[in-house]
């Protein structure tokens, strides 16, 4: 019995042979649960950083409607699911995620597991952004380079945004893009580097990312020429068949005539 990847590592989903709105439900969700998911990513950078009281007032929010999110998906999911037991032994990590952000809310734990229930946070982000991206490559790859360029261009304004924010080094918007860059790249010169835990942590983000972006120029570039191959083979293979048409409705075209001249013949004698 094949067992998907997604299982172990608790995104399994529903379960294949579960009925029909359970799936649907799975994708309604799965937009709105990947959004939520992000909400993640303020929180680590707020909770590494210093910064005014507001902004951690704003935070706690956050670590709330991130809970609530994931309660009222699991719920709504286990009443939809008519393989309870299953989904949630494939969905292993949401319940862990909720434990950890409840117990982290009510101040019943601290020390190393508010850490762990931090990092099981970005742990589902990073596992998310992984299920979305698989679902949006085909779209990425049918539109071409273009799309991937100008996504990662768009990634790197946004970057630039967050160092200049974070980095107390970073005294310009260039030199937070030169940041953005360089992480993303993994070039690292070494000219402006991330001093604090939190542009840290964001510097850590940008290099997944710019290993997610090459991997789809990569699979763009290679799917063009594929694609390119695959296009010449159709066209070739439609020829093929055009005169294949041709040649059988000769061949039936010569049978017929050959049966009229038969046919008088036949009669006759």
């Amino acid at each position: 019995m094949t067992v998907h990847i997604g299982h172990w590592i608790g995104l399994g989903g529903v379960a294949p042979d579960d009925n029909r709105t359970a799936h649907e439900w799975e994708k309604r969700l799965d937009g709105i649960m990947i959004a939520i998911a992000l909400m993640s990513l303020p929180v680590a950078l707020a909770d590494a950083g210093d910064f005014p009281a507001w902004v951690k007032a704003a935070v706690g929010s956050l670590h709330w409607i991130i809970l609530l999110a994931f309660t009222l998906e699991l719920v709504w999911m286990m009443h939809v699911s008519s393989r309870r037991a299953a989904y949630l032994a494939r969905n292993w990590l949401n319940v862990v995620i909720i434990v950890f952000a409840g117990l982290g809310l009510f101040g019943l734990v601290s020390g190393v597991w508010v850490a762990s229930a931090r990092a099981a946070r970005l742990a589902l982000v990073a596992l998310l952004l992984a299920r979305a991206l698989s679902a949006f490559g085909s779209t990425l790859i049918a539109r071409g380079v273009p799309l991937v360029f100008g996504l990662a261009f768009l990634i790197s304004l946004l970057a630039g945004v967050g160092f200049y924010m974070l980095e107390p080094t970073v005294r310009s918007f260039g030199d937070g893009l030169w940041l953005a860059f360089v992480s993303g790249s993994t070039v690292g010169y070494g000219d402006l580097v991330p001093t604090t835990t939190a542009s840290r942590i964001f510097a850590v983000i940008m290099v997944l990312v710019g290993f997610s972006l090459l991997s789809m120029v990569t699979a763009t570039i290679s799917a063009f020429f594929i694609g390119e191959d695959e296009k010449r083979l159709r066209q070739e293979l439609h020829q093929d068949i055009r005169g294949l048409h041709a040649e059988v409705r000769s061949l039936r075209e010569e049978l017929g005539r050959l049966r009229k001249e038969r046919a008088p013949s036949d009669g006759g004698g």
